[in-house]
This record gives C-alpha cells, structure tokens and sequence, in this order.
C-alpha cells in the first residue's frame, strides 16, 4: 500500500530509508554495501529515499545518484539544504541565492532533472521564512523541485511556511525515545494536510539494543558529540533499551522491530525513514511491516518506556542552536 505525502503530493512506501549512515555519518561505511542495499530496497518496495547535500559533503547524493538514476522513475526522491558545513561545524545557509546553487548541484550528484521532495533542513535566523519557501517556490514553479518540506521546524514557522507555498511534509525526529513532536509540531501538521516523516525512529541505533555502556563509537560517528549517547545520559537511557528488549523478546523479535511497529500505529501520516547501510539491518527493519502490535502490547510499551523519552540532549550545543525552537 502507498501513502500520500500532503494532500497532493507524491506516493510513498510505508517505510522509506534514511540514506545518511551509507556515507560515514556513523563511523566508516562500504559503498559497495550501500549501494547493493539500496538496490535491495528498491527491490522489497521501498520506494521513498532520503538523503542531503551536507551528507558526506555530497558523497550521499553521488552514491544515490549512481546507484538509484536507472531506476529514477521508481522512487521518489527527497534531499535537503539549507546549511553548508564549515570548520567549526554547519551553519544556515538559506538565501534564496544559497538554495538555486545548492539545487543545481544536488541536480547534478542525484543524476536527475529534478527532486521530488526538497526539504529546508534548517531555518536561517538571518533570512525570513517566507523568503527561503519563496525561493523554493520558484524552483517548483521551474519544474525542478516537485514538493517543499521542512526539517527541524517549530509549529508557529511552520504555519509561516504554507502561507507562502503548500508544505508538503515536514521532518523531524520521532521515536519511542523522542516523541516531542506530539506536543505541537504533529498536531500542526494534521492541520495543514502535510506529512510528518519521521528520521532516527531507532533513536541512531540505540533502540535496537546493539549499543551498551561500554560500546567506543567508531572515529567520525556523531553519536560521539551527543549527550544522550554518552556518559550518564547513556546509562539512564539504556534502561529504556533494556525494557524494550525484554518486549521484544516475549515476541521472539528484535527491539528494532517492536520500535518501528509503534510508530507505525501512529497515524498513515507518519512516515518513518529508518536507516540503513546494510542488508541485514534493512530485512529486520522492513520486517516491522508484518509485525501487528495488540492493545495489550501497546500498553506494555506505554508502562515499559516512559513518554518522557530518552534523558539528555540529543544534539550537541552548537545542533542544539541550528534547531528552529
């Protein structure tokens, strides 16, 4: 079954995959692994595949490009910008002179004439909403960008954005560790008709318990620099993992499974983008497709892992600052 992002936009899997990881965001990756999982998710019906400029500095859009450009009329495409990164870090780079260059280059890494979704990933405090959107908004007017989505946004931004051009999805994290989104931003996008997409649904592998006190995070893996993976938050958190499992394992399935089972129960207009750079890590994944979570198993999960979610930050300060709050 297939799923509509917004109420006019493009039709979607039930999962779709979160490309990040395949370019090293979590410690080193094999491109040839990612590109053969990438086909194997194609081929299982995955049909939504999500990546950004900044990933790898554009090495996620290439690897997409020169795997997925011969069946570009399978799969619906999503990238963002918005930021550049720099020495100290990223930094918002949303004018509308930033996003025309940026989607030019991502056109060319992509090997396509356009983008089905193009997200603003985060909100340039120096540049009025209204003028980004409208920059996107022309390059939707030129056939280049099919739909507009928004990452990381507050809900009062949000109602900013569609005034100017129909939101058509908006990302965020969401999971059973992290459900902020239920406070404002999912009841905001209901709404307006949009889509929430939901990244890190395994809380960056935490929630699928491969992760433990004393796992050292490979170099370059960003959970490194994130409170909540780390030291104290680390140990607290891991009592959630702990509970989960034991749910799990009353089912004879792994933890990754109940998680994306549970948002999935969330709405059809909830989409979630788990990532993966290995086959084996995609098969369970997709499995959560087939996995029917009872009342009573719900209730389980709502007694075993609080709403309250995961303790500590889950960016670093300077991630923490780039979020539209």
């Amino acid at each position: 079954m297939l799923f509509t992002l917004g109420p006019d936009g493009p039709a979607v899997s039930r999962l779709g995959l979160g490309c990040m990881s395949m370019t090293g965001t979590y410690g080193p990756a094999d491109p040839h692994e990612a590109s053969a999982t990438l086909l194997e998710a194609l081929d299982s019906g995955v049909t939504m595949f999500d990546t950004g400029d900044f990933y790898g500095d554009g090495a996620n859009e290439e690897l997409l490009g020169q795997t997925l450009a011969p069946h570009r009329d399978r799969i619906v495409l999503a990238t963002k910008t918005g930021v550049r990164r720099t020495a100290e870090g990223l930094v918002p780079a949303g004018s509308p002179g930033d996003l025309r260059r940026a989607c030019e280059a991502s056109l060319r890494r992509l090997r396509t004439d356009h983008i089905d979704l193009y997200y603003l990933a985060r909100i340039d405090p120096a540049i009025p909403v209204e003028e980004s959107v409208g920059a996107l908004a022309d390059l939707v007017a030129q056939g280049k960008v099919g739909h507009i989505g928004l990452s990381e946004v507050s809900a009062a931004t949000l109602r900013r954005a569609h005034a100017i051009h129909p939101i058509s999805a908006v990302q965020t994290e969401y999971s059973l560790w992290e459900r902020h989104v239920e406070n404002d931003i999912l009841p905001t996008i209901r709404s307006l008709g949009a889509t929430l997409i939901a990244y890190s649904p395994l809380g960056r592998g935490l929630l699928t318990g491969a992760v433990r006190a004393t796992t050292r995070y490979e170099p370059g893996d960003f959970r490194a620099t994130a409170p909540r993976y780390n030291g104290d938050d680390l140990e607290a958190n891991l009592a959630i993992v702990d509970a989960l499992t034991h749910l799990a394992a009353a089912k004879s399935v792994t933890p990754a499974r109940i998680a994306l089972a549970w948002l999935l129960t969330r709405g059809s207009d909830v989409i979630p983008i788990p990532g993966s750079s290995r086959r084996p890590h995609l098969r369970d994944n997709l499995a959560a497709l087939h996995l029917h979570l009872t009342a009573a198993d719900l209730a389980a999960i709502d007694v075993a892992v609080p709403d309250t979610g995961a303790r500590g930050a889950r960016y670093s300060d300077h991630g923490i600052a780039l979020i539209d709050q």
